[in-house]
């Protein structure tokens, strides 16, 4: 009998530890060949949009897709989980929690993967509710950080989210774009970081557009990055405004953006070292929730958590 999670039952289940092993595990599996993905695709609403992404994970022995429904009031995510051998649906997951955990893990793997040696500081550009797992999840990874340093345009929402998290408060962009690690989660159409302020030795994660007519970054961040890669190239060059514009301007060739599967499996070494500039582009991919779906029906089954349908 396929297994009902609920978001509630999510946030009890799966931790940011949980999250980053399965997604640091989804990225080995890449690099092996053992997944599939099918790019995300939108369909227009009166006032928003509809959106599908699938994968199937033969390591696994899961496949699955996400659809949601985003407007004005708000969205609605769920995933469906396969069992790839039999065909039997054995999850649906409500997956808004899961959406964000799982992004805040890739970013996580990431910086695991891709920080300097004496990594010390995270900045965070945006306090949405993608936010606040990019934080959690970063911290799960990489151990070293000490200190937090957030910014977004609204003061009110600032204090809020540096409370919640024990953050300080940036007084603009370029406070949090001083820190070791840069994550930029806004759903800012225009350039929210400018090259000019990251120090030497940062790396940058793009996490928050995934659409061609956004943009998180500058031309100058490109410029001057030794080091870029994003999760899935196939995707990136359809909704990645971050590398598409800079492409188009001669900065960047598609040629030199790489994947973050070969630097996990070891293939790549992505930094050379600890002056490199480095960026690490998040679009989203279906394959991590069907990763991160996983670990939540695993630990449902143990846990005795869930609706059996």
């Amino acid at each position: 009998m396929p297994l009902y999670l609920t978001e509630s039952d999510i946030a009890t289940l799966v931790t940011p530890v949980d999250a980053v092993d399965a997604v640091e595990a989804c990225f080995r599996r890449m690099a092996a060949g053992e997944v599939e993905i099918a790019p995300r695709r939108r369909l227009r609403l009166p006032e928003g949009s509809l959106a599908d992404m699938a994968a199937a994970d033969s390591g696994l022995g899961l496949a699955g897709g996400k659809l949601y429904a985003a407007t004005p009031n708000g969205a609605t995510f769920v995933v469906c989980l396969f069992d790839s051998a039999t065909s039997g649906l054995v999850a649906v997951i409500e997956a808004d929690r899961l959406g964000q955990l799982r992004t805040g893990a890739a970013s996580a793997v990431a910086a695991r993967h891709l920080a300097k040696s004496d990594t010390r500081t995270l900045g965070v550009i945006g306090c949405g509710y993608q936010a606040e797992t990019q934080v959690a999840c970063i911290r799960a990874a990489v151990p070293t950080i000490e200190r937090v340093v957030a910014y977004c345009r609204t003061p009110e929402r600032l204090a809020a989210f540096c409370e919640r998290i024990g953050a300080e408060p940036g007084e603009s962009h370029r406070d949090a774009a001083a820190q070791d690690v840069v994550v930029t989660i806004t759903s800012s159409k225009d350039p929210v970081l400018r090259g000019e302020w990251l120090s030497p030795g940062a790396l940058v994660i793009a996490a928050g557009a995934n659409l061609a007519s956004r943009r998180e970054l500058d031309n100058a961040v490109l410029a001057r990055a030794t080091f870029v890669c994003c999760d899935w190239l196939e995707q990136a060059r359809l909704e990645s405004g971050d590398l598409i514009d800079p492409v188009a301007a001669g900065v960047l060739d598609w040629l030199e953006v790489h994947e973050l599967h070969e630097v996990v499996s070891g293939e790549l070494a992505g930094r050379q070292s600890d002056d490199d500039l480095v960026l690490f582009k998040s679009n989203g991919l279906a394959a991590w929730d069907v990763a991160i779906g996983g670990v939540a029906m695993r630990l449902a089954r143990e846990k005795g958590v869930g609706t059996e349908l």
